[in-house]
């Protein structure tokens, strides 16, 4: 008997949908025609088991207990699906072959890998367990899958990887959350406080936007525009660049803080001759962007439609799990498999029924333009979140469920549009001595910017200091500076977080580095969290008390500031992430050590703890949502992923 497991039943269903029937339903399992079998996990069975798990003692949270450094790690089932244990346990006693089914990312693998292990399947058993990588529902999609079974030991770096992870999220997490709480409650707070890997630096990230934002102060600065005209009468603006002799009346950022000094310049350049010196044409042309990542779709939902991460997450696995519109949603990956290439017609005709009004943006389509999303050397165990080739009424979908299907969709269609041509010009002018810049950017060709009408557009952002036209001179041509205009400006505070800026900044967190190795490795890797776990972190922050909502910005509490305040540098900011997710990276191609990784964590956990300061939680007040809760503070993304203990 062959035994299927899935990650979870919707993909058990998927499995069985395309193996012998008739089916006979059982209680956690589906056994098929030819007496093979497909159950499943729900979520992670499994999780780290708690302190008191270890010793008794560790059930009251006691500073002399710390650290807590398990010898031996130990997993416990989780009690609200621990009948399902049972049911696969039992399953595996009775299979001949196993197959491997979980999604296609590292705690997909890491998931029923710990289960084979910890139901006592053998180690020559275990070595002959094959990998299904499925990211469609559908049945043309899972056939392929089935038909392309790898050996499971080829995933066991990727597992390990997880597995490494997950213990080192376990001993960062229980031990600083621990210290934390003890030391909070020292000073009167009551509640929990919870520190991991990646929800910290995240909290991090937004109180020191929050203390630039109070600590800002603004200035006035100035600007000079020149009003040109040329010999055949036709005028434009250009801006005047200040020289070095202005230095001492500037800020860091070249911004002139003299209004003396920009008045004196309208004076000497009104009414008086300008020469070009150089006059610049560029023919530019831009890729369609690429097919979308869960981050990067998460971002654009947030903007567009003022949506969370969560609910963005949920509206995905819904159109993954229950309509089967869309491909594995949980992907980090932008590029497509060439493979998929000749899938354009079915993909592209079902899309256009869910979603009628891309019909036209679907006419314009040339399905044998193959752009730069299809590529093998880009893709590891998942893809880009695209459409599939099934169909539905698009209107039995809900308002969200809609809008983000088009977002997908429409991405898609991008992949069988043209290049963006623009032309981008430049004139170098000289006035009175003075330098001047006038910038335009002209289309030439629409291309795929033609799905991105305004204000639905995105990508790139535009410069405000580009016009829309320049007249055609030469080098040498003269001119006419009719006037001089004083712009008065004042600098502007950075802006509160949102959802769309926060996820931003959690996938491009190598801008918030100053370290120039440590950027390096941030921007070779996923940013803080994973497309898994962000939505979660940010949930939890929430939930947690930590984070609060005003409209869409979103701010730290006092709770969440004072815990920052009392933190070491190193736990508040994604260094320590930027070298934890370069050695994870390193276990999973076989380039580094597990046992390294977790030694060195916990040479340095010491360290950390001492540099907690307990007098910074000195007169805080618990809010309801930072209430104790169980100890250890587990805490779940949408997958039942272990984002409370450490991330």
């Amino acid at each position: 008997m062959i035994l299927y497991i899935a990650e979870k039943p919707s993909l058990g269903r998927a499995l069985a949908e395309v193996l012998p029937k008739p089916h006979h339903k059982g209680e956690g399992f589906i056994r098929l025609g030819n007496g093979d079998v497909v159950s499943w996990c729900i979520g992670h069975l499994l999780e780290q088991a708690q302190p008191d798990a270890y010793d008794p003692a560790f059930k009251q949270w006691r500073r002399e207990h710390l650290p807590i450094i398990p010898r031996e790690w130990k997993l416990e089932a989780k009690a609200k699906t621990r009948s399902q244990l049972a049911v696969l346990k039992r399953l595996l006693k009775e299979a001949d072959a196993i197959v491997h089914a979980g999604d296609p990312d590292r705690e997909g693998q890491l998931l029923v890998d710990e289960v084979i292990r910890f139901c006592g399947v053998p180690a020559t058993r275990r070595e002959a367990v094959r990998r299904c990588l499925i990211s469609d529902l559908n049945p043309a999609a899972v056939r392929r899958a089935l038909d392309s079974l790898r050996p499971n030991r080829d995933f066991v770096p990727l597992s390990v990887s997880a597995l490494a992870r997950s213990r080192a999220d376990w001993l960062y997490g229980i031990n600083m959350s621990r210290l934390c709480t003890i030391a909070g409650r020292s000073q009167g707070y009551q509640g929990v406080l919870s520190v991991g890997r990646v929800q910290t630096p995240v909290l991090g990230l937004v109180v020191r936007r929050d203390r630039e934002i109070d600590a800002f102060e603004p200035r006035s600065y100035y600007e000079v525009l020149a009003l040109l005209q040329t010999e055949g009468g036709e005028r434009f603006k250009a801006k005047w660049q200040p020289s070095e002799a202005c230095k001492p009346w500037q800020d860091e950022e070249g911004r002139v803080l003299s209004r003396a000094l920009a008045e004196n310049v309208i004076r000497r350049i009104t009414g008086q001759p300008g020469r070009v010196l150089r006059a610049e044409r560029q023919r530019q042309r831009q890729a369609p962007p690429l097919p979308y990542n869960l981050s990067a779709l998460q971002i654009d939902a947030a903007r567009r439609f003022g949506l969370s991460a969560q609910q963005v997450l949920d509206t995905c696995q819904a159109l993954y799990e229950r309509h089967k519109l869309i491909t594995y949603p949980r992907s980090d990956c932008r590029y497509l498999p060439e493979e998929h290439f000749p899938q354009a017609d079915a993909v592209t005709g079902a899309l256009a029924r869910v979603c009628p009004e891309l019909a036209a943006a679907l006419a314009g389509a040339d399905l044998a333009r193959r752009g730069k999303a299809w590529d093998d050397k880009k893709v590891e165990a998942h893809h880009a979140i695209i459409p599939t080739a099934r169909t539905m009424d698009g209107d039995r979908l809900s308002a969200t469920e809609r809008h983000i299907y088009h977002l997908i969709a429409r991405q898609y269609l991008a992949q069988f549009y043209p290049h963006w041509q623009y032309d981008d010009r430049q004139l170098e002018l000289e006035i009175a001595g003075g330098r001047f810049l006038a910038r335009a950017r002209q289309q030439v060709a629409p291309g795929w910017k033609a799905l991105f009408a305004k204000p639905d557009q995105r990508e790139p952002e535009e410069d405000p200091e580009l016009q829309a036209a320049l007249p055609e001179l030469r080098q040498g041509d003269e001119l006419l500076c009719l006037e001089g205009e004083l712009l008065d400006k004042l600098t502007q505070p950075p802006r509160y977080f949102t959802d769309a800026t926060l996820l931003s900044a959690m996938t491009h967190i190598a801008r918030y580095v100053t370290d120039p190795g440590l950027k390096k490795i941030l921007r070779e890797t996923d940013g803080l969290g994973t497309e898994a776990t962000r939505a979660g972190i940010i949930e939890l922050l929430f939930g947690r008390g930590f984070l609060c909502r005003e409209g869409r910005q979103i701010r730290a509490t006092e709770a969440g500031r004072q815990l920052i305040a009392s933190l070491p540098e190193a736990a508040s900011t994604p260094d320590m992430t930027a070298r934890w997710e370069a050695a994870l990276d390193a276990i999973s191609r076989k380039e580094g050590s597990y046992q390294a990784f977790m030694a060195e964590l916990e040479a340095a956990l010491p360290t950390l703890m001492s540099q907690v300061s307990p007098a910074g939680f000195r007169g805080l007040k618990a809010t309801p949502a930072a209430r104790p809760r169980r100890a250890g503070g587990r805490g779940r993304s949408g997958r039942g992923r272990r984002a409370g203990k450490g991330s």
